[in-house]
């Protein structure tokens, strides 16, 4: 099992160079962070884990630009976003920036998907919480068309464009991995239909995911990978996640300046290192 590292890069935390750098030299495989293009004043959404809204929220960077500076000071490092709110997102830019990003990594990006969950934050890009799930469903279908045919059409109820050219192509082949958050039923369905990888957030219990991985398989799908997003320090947990076969766990790393990040770092790989 593969560790990597989901986060929040923010204006007031580590640089994403340096903590590119800081991944690889310690053997992580993987930096996965979050994305929120901003937080409306007046919200009503309850934030899924209960309480307040961290600050981290309010402040990150645009994942694409902060992966393509972990991209400069990296070599193997798997670049991803954890999760892209792809519905707020026009999709023939995201096909542009997700292709590009695997282009100047040569080829070591993945595209993390989800339908988001503040609703005021869809409604100011133009987005109705109600049919985010449909539009990214169709969003998806397109960034497919976009990245594998010389000229790209889609049609649909919610995505429509005629026949256009647009490169870059991904790097990787048929195109870089998308990774679909979330464990609803509407998610999973998404999954087997769309998506190269499962997200499931670190909650999800070891038998969920081997129910998961047995419905895959009554779809067809027995080629999807699982990568846990955000998980903690329980060895337990991480024990339940190796037995059911999951490919990557991808640990919470806090936003902290870049001393206190990398003393954060020494000790997640004690945990790794301790697991033989």
């Amino acid at each position: 099992m593969k560790f990597g590292i989901a986060t929040f890069i923010t204006d007031d935390g580590i640089r994403p160079g340096p903590l590119g750098a800081a991944l690889e030299e310690r053997g992580f495989d993987s930096l996965f962070i979050a994305e929120h293009s901003h937080i409306p004043a007046s919200r009503q959404s309850p934030y899924p884990g209960g309480g307040d809204l961290p600050r981290v929220y309010y402040r990150t960077l645009d994942p694409f630009v902060a992966l393509t500076a972990a991209a400069a000071t990296t070599t193997n490092l798997l670049l991803a976003t954890g999760i892209a709110l792809v519905p707020q997102r026009d999709v023939i830019h995201l096909a542009n920036e997700a292709a590009s990003l695997d282009v100047v990594s040569d080829g070591r990006a993945a595209l993390g998907v989800g339908v988001g969950w503040n609703r005021e934050e869809m409604r100011n890009h133009g987005v109705d919480p109600k049919t985010r799930g449909a539009r990214m469903a169709e969003q998806l279908a397109a960034l497919k068309e976009i990245w594998t045919k010389e000229q790209a059409e889609f049609h649909g109820t919610q995505i429509d464009f005629d026949p256009i050219f647009a490169w870059p192509k991904p790097v990787q082949q048929p195109h870089l991995p998308i990774y679909i958050g979330g464990e609803s039923p509407a998610a999973l369905d998404r999954l087997a239909q769309y998506g190269d990888a499962w997200l499931p957030r670190a909650q999800t219990t070891p038998a969920e995911l081997t129910r998961v991985r047995q419905w895959l398989a009554d779809q067809g799908r027995t080629d999807v990978p699982f990568t846990i997003f955000g998980a903690g320090r329980d060895q337990a947990a991480l024990d339940g996640f190796a037995e059911a076969g999951v490919e990557r766990v991808t640990l919470l790393l806090p936003t902290r300046p870049e001393s206190e990040t990398l003393t954060e770092l020494d000790e997640l790989v004690k945990l790794t290192e301790s697991r033989g």
